[in-house]
């Protein structure tokens, strides 16, 4: 079997139990992989991990997710892949190029770890469909709304909703998540740094958090406050104090109609006042 074979079987294929007549991936690889990744960035950024309890909680209950982080540096996407464990195993969806290096040896490895490509700027529902069906089978999606990454050249990042049309479709929670400091390994024009990087999960929202609004709405509203919970986390701030204009100049301002706002499937999370 070519590579190229191996890397579109893999994709179809489940993390944990079979589905149908696709039998889960191996473990062998991703644990290596986790090894290996999780000793280099001790060793190199002093990583931590706060907040993994909401995704060992999802896990736990057997509920798949869809996580969502802003995006300024691949070594998020390596944060995002060892945070999670030994709770979960992330999937996360990356760019076709990327899968199509070296003959397709980059598409075996990175299907191989539960890793699938979307074409970028286009409507792929495969891909749609490929997630919903993954978060319904109980694992955990990580993507990126923003589409790429943040200083990348002079693109204007705009919030895509996908993220929030997957979760309404797996009937899903979104958590929002964030790597402090990721921004500041390899900038523009300077040396390589390595500081101390802390990844760190919030607490979940549905979709259905949002059904006070018109349905036109509720998916950019609900797209607009996960990712402002994201840089919430990021600049370790309040969410009242994301500037998302700033950020995002071009997508529509929910800061009116979402002041004070308080999802209700929190209001019930263990720890919280009822």
């Amino acid at each position: 079997m070519s590579f190229q074979s191996a890397f579109l079987a893999n994709c179809d294929r489940p993390l944990y139990k079979a589905d149908g007549d696709q039998r889960p991936l191996g473990k062998a690889l991703p644990k290596v992989v986790y090894g290996v990744l999780a000793a280099l960035c001790k060793v190199l950024f002093r990583y931590e991990v706060k907040g993994r309890e909401t995704i060992q909680r999802l896990a736990d209950e057997g509920k798949g997710a869809v996580i969502v982080a802003n995006h300024s540096s691949y070594v998020e996407v390596v944060l995002a892949y060892i945070s999670a464990m030994p709770a979960t195993w992330v999937r996360f969806i990356g760019k076709q190029e990327l899968f199509e290096k070296l003959n397709y040896f980059t598409g075996w490895f990175f299907s191989a770890i539960g890793a699938f490509p979307v074409a970028r700027d286009s409507a792929d529902l495969s891909v749609v469909k490929r997630a919903v069906r993954d978060v319904r089978n109980g694992e955990m999606v990580l993507i990126y709304p923003e589409g790429t990454r943040r200083g990348r050249g002079n693109v204007q990042l705009k919030i895509h909703s996908g993220a929030s049309l997957i979760a309404r479709m797996a009937k899903a929670p979104l958590v929002p998540s964030a790597c402090r400091n990721a921004d500041k390994v390899k900038r523009k024009g300077e040396r390589l740094r390595f500081p101390k990087l802390t990844y760190v999960y919030g607490e979940p929202v549905y979709l259905s958090d949002f059904d006070f609004l018109p349905k036109k709405d509720r998916l950019d509203a609900c797209s607009w406050f996960v990712m402002r919970e994201c840089y919430a986390l990021l600049y370790n701030i309040s969410p009242e104090e994301v500037d998302m204009p700033a950020l995002f100049p071009d997508d529509r301002d929910f800061t009116a109609e979402l002041t004070g706002f308080v999802p209700e499937s929190r209001k019930s999370l263990p720890g919280e006042d009822k």
